[in-house]
Parts: C-alpha cells; structure tokens; sequence
C-alpha cells in the first residue's frame, strides 16, 4: 500500500498492525515538508490539490511508530524528497529506521513537482536532478564507510563518522522514482531500483523493464505505484516482470480505512 498519513486519518501504527494483519507486504508513505499557500507548480494529478498533501506527517517519524507494532512489513517513502533534505540528517534518518524495523526500511526518491516548495528548502529546480543525484550518492557513502568524506558541486564534506549504520548489507535498497527521458540514468548509475507510475510514461512497460535491466545488466526490481485494484491489472504488470505493485489507499479515519483495506484483500 502507498499512502499519505495525516493528522486526520488512520494513526501510522494502526494502519501497520492492519496491513501486516491483512497479509500485505509493504507500506510507502508520501511526504510534502509544507504547500506554499501561493503556488504556480501544476499537480500532476490535475485539478485542485487534494487536502491532505499539506498535513502529512513526516514519513520516517511516521514509519518508525508503524515499524513498532509490526514484524514483516517493509517500511518505505514513496518518495522522499531528497532535494529538500540535508543528506547527513537523511542517512541517519533512514539508518535509524532501518535498526528500529530490523532492516524492512526502503527510500523511494524523487525530485518533486512543487518549484515553490523547493524554493523554500534553499533549492534551485533547474539543478533539482543534480542534487538528488549528489545526495544519494553522498547518503550511500555515509551508510557504507566508517569514515565517509563527498565532494561535489552541492554536496561537500571532509571525512566524518556516521552513526548508526543500516542493518540491511549493504544499505536499504534506494528505489528512484519518475519516468522521463533520463530517469534510467539515475536508476543504472545510484538506484538499486525503479519505481514509476502506472500509466504515466511507463507503456511498454515490458519493453521499458527489459532496456532498463539490460543497460544495468543486473535484474534490477521494479516497484509500480498506483495500480488499479483489479486483478488483470496485476498480472498484466506480473508478466511484464514487475516485482512488486502498490495500490493507493485513501486517507481516511480508522474504520473506513480497515473497511478499505478489508476489500482490498481480495487482490492478495
């Protein structure tokens, strides 16, 4: 499941216990820092933006109260937005989730869509890909080494320690996120995974997973948001060769949320 955890549904915790419960592997939350009140950025989804991208909760807060309650479930950001965060408070963000969850942790990036929400971070969107490049190459080395030192155009620092160090060897598998023309690029050169879109520029899907795969020439995983809860849908994304599929849960109060998911059973 992916979804936006906010002050007005479902608590982080309960809704772990009931996916864990409902035999559902993996839990990715959304994050947005804040919603600049005047914005110029067009959501992706069309239309007016929906309330609760303002009033998430900070997603590794957030999946450390889930990982708490619950032994199985993988715990990931779907998708931090890196260029918002300082890379040596990230790696021990993600390290310490990785310890508290006994290594179920995963990091989604992604460059974002709201310029002026950037802005506020200190980010210049015209070199947004740059930097979520240069952090995650700089997060990898301080999750790796015991002395990590980057040097780069964004991201610079002399040899520090970096502690804890994530459970998972060698560090929780950084899925990236997107599907433009350069997208590969990022997931050959730093990502140990892809995770697109349905339906956003990801048809031929087939095609795309075996391009990807050869130009990595590993298996590299592939990870697809916002599938239709419908069984063709799944196999159809099955025989492609994606390994794993996430279904977007509403974000609603407790009761309607276990109602949810108590449909949602069925596809399992």
């Amino acid at each position: 499941m992916s979804t936006f955890v906010t002050d007005e549904g479902i608590g982080p915790a309960p809704l772990g216990r009931a996916l864990e419960e409902r035999g559902f592997a993996s839990l990715f939350l959304a994050e947005h820092t804040h919603i600049p009140v005047k914005r110029e950025s067009p959501w992706p989804g069309g239309g007016e933006l929906p309330r609760f991208y303002y009033r998430t909760l900070d997603p590794f807060v957030a999946l450390a109260a889930a990982a708490t309650v619950t032994g199985r479930l993988r715990v990931g950001t779907g998708i931090a937005l890196i260029v918002q965060r300082d890379p040596i408070m990230l790696a021990k963000q993600v390290a310490s989730l990785d310890r508290i969850s006994g290594g179920r942790a995963v990091l989604g990036v992604g460059g974002g869509w709201n310029r002026e929400e950037m802005r506020n971070h200190g980010t210049d969107p015209r070199t947004r890909m740059r930097l979520l490049r240069e952090r995650v190459l700089a997060v990898k080395e301080l999750w790796t080494k015991d002395e990590a030192e980057f040097h780069g155009e964004f991201v610079d620092f002399d040899p520090v320690f970096s502690y804890p160090k994530p459970v998972q060897d060698p560090h929780p598998p950084v899925l990236v996120g997107g599907s433009g023309a350069t997208t590969f690029d990022r997931v050959v050169e730093f990502g140990d995974g892809w995770m697109p879109i349905y339906g956003r520029g990801t048809g031929p899907l087939a095609a795309q997973i075996a391009e990807l795969r050869e130009r990595a020439g590993r298996e590299v995983p592939v990870t697809v948001f916002a599938v239709p809860p419908k069984s063709e849908a799944i196999a159809e994304l099955e025989d492609a060769g994606v390994g794993e599929v996430l279904f977007n849960l509403p974000t609603e109060p407790e009761d309607d949320t276990l109602r949810t998911l108590d449909r949602f059973t069925g596809l399992l």
